[in-house]
């Protein structure tokens, strides 16, 4: 295929575009002071450079499309679950997993706390509706093991309900397998240190406050038991069938990286066909006159 030069300058625009899109999420910390920028940075002082990144990033995305592809072509129900500590990491590489996906196809669940009604439900209820049909992908930014995890450790759950989760969830994620789902479960570590500093960015960007809760900050409080809780559960949820992957998260940008060709890796996904795609030509009617539409329409061009 040859293209000429405006051609050409189309598609540099449009991988310009991409990438300024991407930097846009690199942007977490722009407003953050430059005392806590130097702290950060001493903190991390083999960080991946900006190109390597995302040339690497683009990379994976492209693999995560013919993913895509072979999961709608063959049928495949997929489930990720991304558990882990508060500011972890998991929304962020939720966040470049499904950037250049069809959300129809790749989708992501975030459950609210369970209302009244639902707190009367089997356990597992709340979360079956949202299980993949074939041709689909489900990311869960968390899931069923709430229960074990925040629900525990903050006393929303009894002991008894916690043992009940404890005997119950690996049968239920067998049924899922055998079902023809493919269950991935990632836990996302960070450091005590880290998870610390990154509640202190939080704390002085005003634009990242909304991420902080009473219960995120309680997190902090209760370090040991969300620890003792964490290895409870892998030593009682983490069987063949659905493993655990843990994802070291203190470096953002290689959590990222290696998490998504992690998972590119469980699949032994190929390119699948694909129909030619001809623009059709435009059909004109000469008798067709475009209505003049009110200017009181039409959004303000401020920039």
């Amino acid at each position: 295929m040859t293209f000429d030069k405006d051609a050409q300058d189309w598609l540099e625009a449009e991988l310009a575009d991409s990438l300024d899109e991407e930097f846009e999420l690199e942007l977490e910390d722009a407003l953050l002071s430059q005392e806590i920028k130097k702290i950060y940075q001493k903190a991390h002082p083999d960080a991946l450079t900006r190109g390597e990144y995302f040339k690497d990033l683009l990379r994976l995305q492209a693999e995560l499309i013919r993913l895509q592809d072979w999961v709608q072509h063959t049928g495949e129900k997929i489930v990720v679950l991304f558990e882990g500590r508060d500011s972890a990491g998991k929304g962020g590489v939720i966040k470049r997993i499904t950037q250049r996906l069809n959300p129809r196809i790749v989708r992501t669940v975030a459950l609210p706390a369970p209302s009244d009604r639902e707190k009367t439900q089997w356990y597992f209820q709340r979360y079956v509706p949202h299980l993949p049909a074939a041709g689909e992908i489900v990311l869960f930014d968390r899931s069923w093991y709430n229960r074990s995890g925040v629900e525990r450790v903050m006393g929303f759950a009894e002991e008894d309900q916690i043992e009940q989760f404890f005997q119950d969830v690996p049968e239920f994620e067998r049924m899922l397998v055998r079902s023809g789902i493919k269950v991935v479960k990632y836990w996302f570590s960070v450091t005590d240190e880290e998870q610390q500093m990154r509640f202190l960015m939080r704390i002085h960007d005003p634009m990242k406050q909304w991420k902080l809760s009473p219960m995120d900050l309680q997190s902090r409080v209760r370090w040991e038991q969300y620890t003792k809780a964490k290895e409870d559960t892998f030593a009682r949820t983490n069987i063949p069938e659905a493993p655990w992957y843990i994802v070291e998260g203190n470096d953002k940008k290689r959590a990222r990286l290696n998490c998504i060709d992690h998972l590119l890796s469980l699949f032994p996904y190929v390119d699948v066909p694909h129909e030619d795609i001809n623009l059709p030509e435009r059909v004109y009617n000469k008798d067709y006159e475009r209505a003049v539409l009110p200017p009181e329409l039409y959004v303000p061009s401020k920039y």
